[in-house]
């Protein structure tokens, strides 16, 4: 008996320091994946709702320009939730659920995919996915789920397609606004411009600022990108977070000035067939690099103001 015992304990200290050395842990099972085959039908169950909704989705709106932003703004919601997932399981784990809450909202989200799908209203429709994940995670992890997974679920907003009405109304001013701006300091620059309303008028060249140029929507994408530059970089400054989330508003007023001066430069300079040709699309890439460089521009400009504060702070006390 003694010799066996010394056995096994001369065989466990060998497998222990073959671990060590080898660099092996002791796999420890996963809870999440574990409960696959429970999570499964409820994916496959929204499958089966959206999936004929975002066939729609590309055949219509987002095929457009003014839509475009929509996929991408899907698979980025899609992807923040998988890199939340397993923090969320944790916070979760042996928390209590909330049936009470999440059925109401479970049957508010099914009651309004069923408006929207019956009588074609994009807002209902798409915007239903977002009430039934937040029901789904109160039901299925309680409270916490739904804390760890606010942001994705308030990104998804920036997918749902606004009705027309509503984009007309907002579009003509923000547009007004770009062109004059536009115009104003190409003329400072001494070029050949003039503007009628939205339309620019640059050597014998015109120019209509179209929606995709300067529109509720592009306001839409960036104010997106900001927000999701917010949520990677995550500051530990509540001055520096909230500055920036105010900011993004005129940064992305600013990208689309710049978008429009390019573009107006380019067909000044090379004639209509480049300014809506490829280099039209160019200017939609300027748009999008201009306005991530002015994000990160005016977010050193934030983190050099915290630092003087801090410092100062410093040297008040110290004194």
């Amino acid at each position: 008996m003694r010799v066996e015992r010394d056995s096994e304990r001369c065989e466990n200290k060998m497998s222990t320091n073959s671990s060590i050395i080898f660099g092996r842990k002791t796999p420890r099972p996963e809870g999440w994946r574990n409960q696959l085959p429970i999570w499964l039908p409820i994916i496959a169950g929204l499958i089966v709702l959206y999936l004929p909704s975002l066939v729609d989705l590309f055949r219509g709106v987002w095929g457009t320009d003014q839509q475009a932003h929509g996929p991408i703004v899907l698979g980025i919601a899609c992807w923040l939730i998988y890199r939340k997932w397993p923090e969320m399981w944790r916070l979760s784990e042996g928390q209590s659920l909330a049936p009470a809450t999440g059925w109401p909202i479970f049957i508010f989200g099914l009651l309004l995919y069923v408006i929207g799908r019956s009588q074609d209203i994009l807002l209902f429709e798409i915007g239903s996915v977002i009430w039934l994940l937040a029901a789904i995670l109160l039901l299925m992890r309680g409270g916490a789920a739904l804390k760890a997974q606010w942001f994705p679920l308030f990104f998804m907003l920036f997918m749902i397609p606004l009705p027309s009405a509503i984009v007309d109304a907002l579009t003509m001013p923000m547009k007004m606004a770009v062109s004059y701006v536009a115009e104003t300091i190409l003329f400072w620059a001494d070029y050949p411009i003039a503007r009628t309303g939205v339309i620019l008028q640059i050597g014998q060249y015109k120019l209509l600022v179209a929606d995709a140029c300067a529109g509720l929507h592009t306001l839409f994408t960036l104010e997106a990108l900001g927000l999701l530059y917010l949520n990677i970089i995550r500051h530990d400054s509540l001055f520096r977070n909230v500055a920036l989330a105010i900011l993004i508003v005129p940064i992305s007023f600013t990208a689309n000035v710049i978008r429009v001066i390019v573009l107006t430069l380019i067909t000044y300079h090379f004639g209509d067939e480049a300014g809506q040709g490829f280099l039209h699309g160019f200017a939609g890439m300027v748009l999008f690099l201009s306005a991530l460089l002015l994000i990160i521009g005016v977010d050193s400009l934030l983190q050099l103001t915290v630092k003087l504060r801090g410092d100062r702070s410093s040297a008040l006390s110290g004194a």
